[in-house]
């Protein structure tokens, strides 16, 4: 008897369903059912180099192993975390030895692409051009901002979705049933079991595998997958969501546009999303006072200091009761009127000082605290507004002499605005009527 002989180590149920053809691949259907761009492709033969950009747990590696045998290529696999440009240029070598002795392309498939740096993407360049590999990169980033433009333009990008409830519920009943995955054992799923399944694997496939399993463990021959037992499998899990990631972006982008649409339902399930993501609710805070100016503005100058004050709470009293005075200010901002005129205004001023130079501050607008400076003109003919009629200085001039008068802000007619328009255009009828008006504006 061989002490030393080791057992085979049993591979997780994700690698044993691992689908051996297009048929069996699960979910993806707007980039591989029949008749789509990428299947007509791969089932004429005509590879070509692509970045995979998804979630986890959607099956870009799986669909990347898939097409090299489809395609009858040889297959070579980095990670961008454990790998660099050694180990480039050894997957380079073999690419070169399987061209020349068995007249085989390869495929290179790099994982969590997005973590080479510009100089390990740029190794690959030469070989992509050449045709010496086909490049597939995997990524959960977007890879606009992830990948080098050069690499960008010789790959093309596919977009991979979460797995939908069909497809989800299509992987458990393989699992459940099929020889490779769980089959021997004869474990039954009731439908309120399915359901939790579906909700903790979050469009992510190799999740709900991976708990299928672990639930497997517990259990014997012919036993029921009790929702119970998932349940406690489960604990305080979270969904799915990366604090610098694409997701996170995405989401708090979805809570800022439902504020800015009036839409305060939709704000609190994407602010709810996030805290279940694990976000931090004073980023939130931080960026809910940002939508009180850039959104509502003027409209309803309370908002910001609602605003503020679900900011001190949250950073007080912390979670969760902070976490309720944000959801109020969310709800206010969504119903509150809404207006840009601010943030427009702001951003039209910024524009002017960047393309125009530094103009000089006219004279009659500059503080005159010495004699010298009175006897060079500073605040000569400066009008105070106080001491002329309804405190206001009709035809004056503020800009620079070597700017034309601007209309920046241009109040909504709603809300409280609604009544500074009416006010800002009394004024400006009041300097068209002035005689010492300098300029038009």
């Amino acid at each position: 008897m061989d002490l030393f002989k080791r057992e085979p180590v049993a591979q997780p149920l994700a690698a044993r369903l691992r689908p051996e053809n297009l048929d069996e691949y699960v979910g993806q259907q707007h980039l591989l059912a029949r008749g789509k761009p990428l299947r007509e492709a791969l089932e004429q033969g005509a590879l070509h180099s692509m970045v995979f950009w998804g979630p986890p747990g959607v099956g870009k590696t799986t669909l990347a192993r898939l097409l090299a045998k489809v395609s009858d290529a040889h297959f070579e696999t980095i990670s961008a975390v454990l790998s660099g440009v050694k180990e480039i240029r050894q997957a380079v070598e073999v690419a070169k030895q399987q061209a020349a002795q068995y007249g085989r392309k390869t495929i290179l498939f790099v994982d969590e692409v997005h973590r080479f740096n510009k100089s390990q993407q740029d190794a690959f360049l030469p070989y992509v051009e050449d045709g010496t590999l086909i490049f597939i990169g995997a990524t959960t980033e977007n890879p606009s901002f992830e990948l080098n433009n050069a690499l960008l333009s010789r790959a093309r990008v596919y977009v991979l979705k979460g797995l939908d409830e069909a497809a989800l519920r299509q992987l458990a009943n393989r699992a459940l049933h099929e020889s490779r995955g769980l089959g021997a054992l004869r474990l039954t799923l009731p439908e309120e079991s399915l359901a939790i399944l579906i909700a903790a694997a979050d469009g992510d496939g190799r999740r709900l595998l991976n708990l299928l399993e672990n639930a497997a463990d517990l259990l014997e021959a012919g036993q029921e997958i009790a929702p119970e037992l998932l349940q406690n499998l489960l604990g305080d899990s979270r969904r799915r969501f990366d604090k610098g990631g694409e997701a996170f972006y995405d989401q708090i982008s979805a809570l800022h546009k439902s504020v800015r649409g009036s839409n305060p339902d939709a704000a609190l399930y994407w602010f709810a999303r996030m805290l279940d993501g694990g976000c931090d609710p004073l980023y939130i805070a931080r960026r809910v006072v940002r939508m009180a100016s850039e959104e509502v503005g003027n409209a309803d100058p309370r908002a910001l200091d609602l605003c503020l004050s679900a900011w001190e709470v949250q950073e007080r009293l912390g979670s969760p009761e902070g976490e309720l005075a944000v959801a109020q200010a969310i709800v206010y901002l969504a119903c509150a009127p809404k207006s840009n005129a601010v943030y427009s205004a702001f951003n039209a001023a910024r524009r002017d000082v960047a393309d125009n130079g530094s103009h000089e501050v006219p004279l009659h607008l500059r503080n005159a605290p010495t004699r010298l400076m009175k006897e060079l003109g500073y605040g000569e003919e400066y009008r105070y507004a106080h001491d002329e009629p309804d405190a206001y200085a009709a035809g004056e001039d503020y800009f620079p002499e070597a700017m034309e008068p601007r209309r920046y802000y241009q109040p909504a007619p709603r809300g409280l605005e609604s009544k500074i328009r009416d006010k800002l255009e009394h004024l400006a009828q009041l300097d068209r009527d002035s005689p010492r008006q300098r300029r038009k504006p």
